[in-house]
């Protein structure tokens, strides 16, 4: 990982305003079939950022993945100013490519408050200086996955225990579970919205992970497929994306070709920042035994 990734991640989320309430963002010069999920919503989130009053912080988002992305053109973003209160902001962002939608975002901004106060625990995990990049973990495997895990990224990221392509060549089911500590590949600066834009881009990366190994599956082998369906966060506490941030996820329920997961990221020093949760299209073939096949 370098500060070269980083700085194009940075350079990513720095959207062009081409008019009042409308941006354009590009997609980085890789091999991928479509818009990397992550990108997008972190692109929108910087649009709907970028037209709220001074002050207020994001704290929660909600969005819909309706069109696979075309990496190879500008994407669109059209902000509309739903609500300005007292304490919040509402804003509604429209992603379209091709004359068309491709994704839905609405996002809440809050003042903030003092009130009450309580949080889940930390579970336990390893330092992450204890545990293997994922670059190192997957490198054996580089001619089956390819280069997508392998090349240099603008966030390292690190599992606790074993990654899902490794847990598989063992075989059967594992529990529907996955950790996984993350943090930005070098220095960010300091705004805070720009944090919750990169953590909002890395928190696609892994969550799907832990829907697949239930069933002694995982992403890249042949016959699994899948993509993000909607993504759901909520900011509770602050904290900054280029230090280290533990992404504790589990798979609750799969069924009818979607699968559910739900995420909690921790500072490093126990305190709950950031509750995700995403359902992802999820299709194995040859389908399971029983299974319909219209």
């Amino acid at each position: 990982m370098t500060q070269e990734q980083l700085d194009d991640l940075v350079a990513l989320l720095d959207l062009e305003p081409i008019e009042v309430d409308y941006f354009r963002g590009r997609s980085p010069a890789v091999s991928l079939q479509r818009v990397f999920g992550g990108q997008v919503a972190g692109q929108a989130l910087v649009a709907a950022g970028r037209t709220v009053p001074e002050g207020r912080a994001v704290h929660s988002l909600h969005a819909y993945f309706l069109v696979g992305g075309d990496p190879t053109v500008p994407i669109l973003y059209t902000v509309d100013r739903m609500r300005d209160g007292r304490s919040f902001s509402a804003r509604r962002v429209i992603a379209v490519q091709h004359g068309r939608p491709i994704f839905a975002l609405s996002a809440s901004f809050h003042v903030g408050e003092a009130g009450l106060d309580h949080q889940d625990a930390m579970p336990e995990a390893p330092d992450p200086e204890r545990l293997p990049p994922v670059q190192e973990v997957l490198a054996p495997y580089e001619d089956v996955l390819g280069t997508w895990w392998t090349r240099p990224r603008p966030f390292d990221l690190r599992y606790v225990g074993e990654h899902p392509w490794v847990a598989r060549q063992r075989g059967g089911p594992q529990p529907a579970r996955s950790q996984v500590w993350m943090r930005a590949a070098g220095r960010l600066p300091d705004p805070a919205l720009l944090h919750v834009c990169a953590l909002a881009y890395a928190s696609d990366l892994t969550l799907l992970d832990s829907v697949l190994l239930a069933h002694g599956r995982s992403w890249g082998e042949p016959g699994v497929t899948g993509a993000s369906l909607d993504h759901a966060m909520w900011f509770h506490r602050p904290f900054r994306a280029d230090e280290w941030l533990l992404y504790d996820q589990e798979a609750p329920s799969v069924s009818s070709a979607r699968g559910l997961a739900r995420g909690r990221i921790f500072t490093r020093d126990g305190r709950l920042a950031v509750s995700v949760v995403q359902e992802g299209l999820l299709r194995v073939d040859p389908p399971p035994a029983g299974a319909p096949t219209a």
